[in-house]
C-alpha cells in the first residue's frame, strides 16, 4: 500500500500529494487481526524488499497466502525447507516441467512442476492449479504436493482469503484515514500506521463481539457502520443512556444498520468457488 502525504505546511504549494512511502502487513486468514505490520519510507520500494522481514515471523506448519509480487524461487524453496505451505498466484510467464500430472480436466488442470535452477538452488518441485472461468485461465502455485490435502478446489479457495488484507487496508484507509500521513517525518509516520493500525484492531474484536452477540457471522456485520456508531456510543454514554458498548451496539443493531442487507445474486455474478475475488 502507498503512503501519502496531506499537502499542509510547505506541501501546499506541490501539485500532488507526495509519497510518504510502502506499507506491507501480515494478517491472520481466521481473525482478520494484523500479525506484523512492515513500512518503508522508500516510496518505490518493491515488495520483495519485505521479504527479510517475513521468515523469522512464520514456522513449520503455517500456511502462507500472497499475492503476484511476492513472487521468488529463493523464498519458495526457503519456505519448503522450513515446512511451511505457501499458496500463491502464478505468473504467466512461469517457466516450467510437467513432473506429474494430477488431474487434467476441460476446466481444471492440476500438475506437479519443476520450478527454479539447479544451480542457484531454487530447483524444487510444487503444484500448478489452472482453473478455467469465463474464458480466461487463472492459475495457482503450492508447495503442498498432496492433492489429497489439498485438493484444486480447496487450494484456490484458499488463496481467495487473500482478499481479506486488501478489506483490511480498505478499512484502514477509508475509516481511520492512513490514506494520507499528517507529517513526513519518519518517526510521525511510524506513530500514525501503528495507532491506526491498533484502531482497526479494536475494530475488528468490538465488531467479532456484535457478531456473536446476534449469532452471525462476522461478514455479515458491517466493520464501517460500527465504526460509524461508535459516535452515537459516546452521545449516549455521555447522557447516562449507555454503560456497555457491546450491548448498546447489539440494542440498537437494526437502527444504525450494522447488519449488512444481503443483495440479490444474479445467476451471471455468483462467484466461482474457484477464482479470485478481485478478477472475478
Amino acid at each position: 500500500m502507498d503512503a501519502l502525504i496531506r499537502k499542509v505546511g510547505l506541501l501546499k504549494e506541490l501539485d500532488r500529494h507526495p509519497l510518504a512511502g510502502r506499507i506491507s502487513a501480515r494478517l491472520d486468514g481466521l481473525s482478520r487481526l494484523p500479525v506484523w505490520i512492515g513500512y518503508t519510507e522508500d516510496a518505490e520500494a518493491h515488495d520483495q524488499q519485505f521479504w527479510d522481514d517475513i521468515p523469522g515471523r512464520v514456522s513449520a506448519g503455517m500456511l502462507l497466502i500472497f499475492d503476484l509480487g511476492y513472487t521468488n524461487f529463493a523464498r519458495f524453496a526457503q519456505m519448503t525447507g522450513a515446512g511451511i505451505t505457501f499458496v500463491t498466484r502464478a505468473k504467466d510467464n512461469l517457466a516450467y516441467d510437467v513432473a506429474k500430472v494430477i488431474l487434467c480436466s476441460a476446466a481444471v488442470h492440476d500438475r506437479v512442476v519443476w520450478i527454479g535452477a539447479a544451480h542457484a538452488g531454487t530447483r524444487q518441485q510444487v503444484r500448478l492449479v489452472e482453473v478455467l472461468y469465463r474464458g480466461k485461465w487463472y492459475r495457482y502455485l503450492s508447495n503442498e504436493l498432496d492433492a489429497q490435502r489439498l485438493p484444486a478446489e480447496v487450494l484456490a479457495g484458499l488463496y481467495r482469503q487473500r482478499w481479506r488484507i486488501e478489506d483490511a487496508f480498505g478499512t484502514v484507509k477509508s475509516l481511520p484515514g492512513l490514506s494520507y500521513f499528517f507529517c513526513g517525518a519518519d518517526n510521525a509516520v511510524q506513530v500514525q500506521v501503528s495507532a491506526t493500525w491498533i484502531l482497526y484492531a479494536v475494530l475488528v474484536d468490538v465488531t467479532d463481539a456484535v457478531a456473536e452477540a446476534l449469532a452471525r457471522p462476522f461478514a455479515d456485520i458491517s466493520m464501517e457502520m460500527v465504526y460509524r456508531a461508535l459516535y452515537h456510543y459516546v452521545r449516549a454514554a455521555q447522557q447516562n443512556e449507555a454503560q456497555d458498548l457491546i450491548a448498546f451496539l447489539v440494542a440498537e443493531h437494526k437502527l444504525l444498520g450494522l447488519v449488512k442487507r444481503k443483495k440479490p445474486v444474479k445467476p451471471k455474478s455468483r462467484p466461482h468457488p474457484l477464482t479470485d475475488d478481485e478478477d472475478a
